[in-house]
Formats: C-alpha cells, structure tokens, sequence
C-alpha cells in the first residue's frame, strides 16, 4: 500500500516527487491559508530591486533624501513588497496554477522598511469551474502581507487559473524515470 504524504505525489516503490500546492478541488471560499516563513527585508534587497527595476525615486535608497520626509527613513520599494508577499502565498496557493490571470487591487495601507519581517495570508474569496477547459477553474485570493507587529502593508486580490487534481506538472512525470 502506498502513503499519502502532504506535498509528495507517490512515484514507484519508496520514491516520491514534490507536489506543493492545492487543486481547484481543494479551495473553498471563506479559508484563510497563513504562509510560513515570513521574510526579512534587508537593505541591500531594497537597493538591488530598486536598481534592478529601474525605480529612480531617491526615498528607496538616498539615505539624506528619506531623512527629510515624513517617514524619515527609506522605504521599501513597493513593488518589491508586492513580489514578497505574493511570493510567499505561491507554494500553497498557485504552484499548480497553470497562468496568473491578474491583480485585481493592489493597496498599501502601511510602510514597509528595512528591517521589517513580512508574513503572509491567503483568503479564498472566490472560485468557479471553466466552461471552456474543464481540466481547470478559476480561483480568486486576497493576499495580506504584514509586518513583525501584524500591520498590514500590502492587500493584494488576485485571480489564477487552477488545475484539478491530477493535473498537476508532478502528476504529468509519474511515470517518467529520473
């Protein structure tokens, strides 16, 4: 008899293949999934992201600049704050999903800087089968990025195509060989 293990899709005699994320089975409207571990902004991921995206706005990485604002201190890119968080809700929400279909609203109601650990949650706010594939469905997620003191800094809704179980890239290679 073979096991069942969380997060492990089963491939001949004792060899198992990761398989994170949930099946369009497995949402239901109204859960509320907490991601672990939370990450640590540093500043060098502030300034590297910040340069790498060509964000020139001197409040993410002039030190003088940021003093002389209201927050007296550098922010925290936003967009790097989005890709964090959304980040963290992938492995148990979208690994299976098949294409991110888009953000629907995006709020920043605190501040983020360096420093500051973020956690994630992700509640189900929506789901419907596909009429035109119906191999999948469409999911629809509020994701919430909070800071160390349970602030929170991003609000994100989402929406993602699903796959039903057994569909999955893991399920696909059963059968192949390593």
């Amino acid at each position: 008899m073979t096991r069942r293990l969380p997060g492990l899709e089963h491939v001949e005699g004792n060899r198992y293949r990761e398989d994170p994320g949930l099946a369009y089975e497995d949402f239901r409207v109204g859960d509320v999934y907490e991601h672990w571990p939370g990450r640590t902004v540093t500043e060098t991921d502030n300034i590297w992201f910040t340069n790498l995206t060509m964000n020139t706005h001197p409040l993410h990485f002039d030190h003088n600049y940021a003093a002389n604002t209201e927050f007296g201190q550098p922010l925290v890119n936003s967009t790097l704050t989005l890709a964090l968080v959304v980040g963290m809700c992938v492995r148990s929400t979208s690994q299976r999903a098949i294409a991110n279909l888009g953000f629907d609203k995006i709020t920043i109601p605190h501040p983020v800087f360096a420093g500051d650990t973020l956690y994630a949650e992700t509640e189900v706010i929506g789901k419907r089968p596909s009429k035109s594939r119906p191999e999948t469905g469409f999911v629809k997620v509020t994701h919430t990025g909070r800071n160390q003191n349970g602030q929170p800094v991003m609000l994100i809704t989402r929406s993602f195509l699903a796959t039903r179980r057994g569909r999955s890239v893991a399920a696909a290679m059963r059968d192949r060989k390593p």
